[in-house]
């Protein structure tokens, strides 16, 4: 098996660099990641028992419309979800960003979805390939800088293993200012991704015990038990799914690696582990409207945790002291029924 990584162009690119990098293991497996959308890992195939298994979901139409948050694993920074009304108040300044939620009322998903990114590193060895990005607002996109408390940057790296890819995330304060934020992952993963499964009969897991009640997609505040229709605890069938959710009270332990168990996805005989840094408290439970894949997204916040904390409500809204660095992994693994 030997690692690699290349470049392709792709065709039917509209107002975009077109320009993809693969990750490949050797043996068939590959991740292709955009940067010029987000740095957004579009595709990722793995071959386990001579079997492809193609894990991510991309819209048809990507390439032509960019819409940013419907394929692969967008990157939610500076914040995941939405904020209401799309203001805030940050260390006595009030903040306005773009109404660019579905109803055109709430901010959503940050800047870093929508904005071309710097690949700044790119290397393999005998156990994986990967690929860095990085995007600072003050840099790639100083358009934003007036709608944040400060500036921002963010580093991630993707990192293909045999049957594993790794999300490993670095957020830096270069400013003079402290900075609030909070990070979120998108993965829109294919039902089925085994082609011995049908999507109906896929099962979905999800270890956390709490949710956040919503009102327009908006948290009230409370955190209360899961109700029947998000207890996600034991496997449930995807066909019977229909949830748009956010999710709390995790109930895994960090393993010897530092990382905790945050869902599991079954096709066929193919399974998919994910797990995540404890970092990662929240987790959004999606199903698109198309059915074609489901969504368990690893955030480190609520939605409107910004305005939340203001209240008083541990919403999981971070900071980093001018020159401080933060860093968390996000990994996906995937296995066979003969390992």
């Amino acid at each position: 098996m030997t690692f690699a990584v290349h470049t392709r162009t792709q065709p039917g690119v509209t107002g975009r660099d077109a320009t993809l990098y693969v990750l490949d293991d050797g043996a068939g497996g590959r991740a292709e990641v955009w940067p010029a959308l987000g740095f957004n890992c579009l595709h990722w195939e793995a071959v386990r028992d001579g079997r492809t298994l193609d894990l991510l979901y991309a819209d048809p139409a990507l390439f032509t419309d960019g819409r940013p948050t419907r394929s692969g694993i967008p990157i939610l920074f500076p914040f995941p979800n939405r904020i209401r009304d799309g203001r805030f108040s940050w260390d006595g300044n009030d903040y306005q960003l773009p109404l660019n939620d579905g109803t055109l009322k709430n901010a959503i998903h940050g800047f870093a979805c929508r904005r071309p990114w710097r690949v700044v590193g790119q290397g393999a060895d005998a156990s994986s390939a990967w690929i860095i990005g990085e995007f600072q607002t003050g840099r790639d996109a100083p358009e934003c800088l007036p709608l944040w408390p400060a500036d921002h940057l963010i580093r991630i790296t993707y990192r293909l293993g045999k049957g594993s890819l790794r999300v490993e995330a670095e957020v830096v304060n270069p400013d003079r200012r402290t900075l609030p934020f909070g990070l979120g992952y998108h993965p829109y993963y294919r039902m089925p991704f085994a082609p011995d499964a049908t999507a109906a009969d896929c099962l979905v897991q999800a270890p956390a015990h709490e949710m956040w009640p919503l009102v327009e997609s908006l948290p009230t505040g409370d955190r209360r038990p899961l109700g029947p229709a998000q207890n996600l605890n034991t496997p449930r069938r995807f066909g019977d799914l229909q949830l748009d959710d956010v999710l709390t009270g995790l109930s895994s332990k960090p393993g010897a690696d530092g990382l905790r168990d945050c869902g599991v996805l079954r096709s066929g005989a193919a399974t998919l582990r994910l797990l995540a840094s404890p970092a990662f408290r929240e987790l959004v439970v999606f199903t698109p409207p198309h059915r074609q894949a489901f969504c368990i997204e690893p955030y480190t916040c609520t939605t409107d945790a910004v305005n939340l904390q203001a209240r008083g409500v541990d919403a999981g809204w971070l900071t980093l002291a001018p020159g401080e660095h933060w860093t968390a992994v996000f990994e996906m693994r995937v296995a066979t029924r003969s390992g």
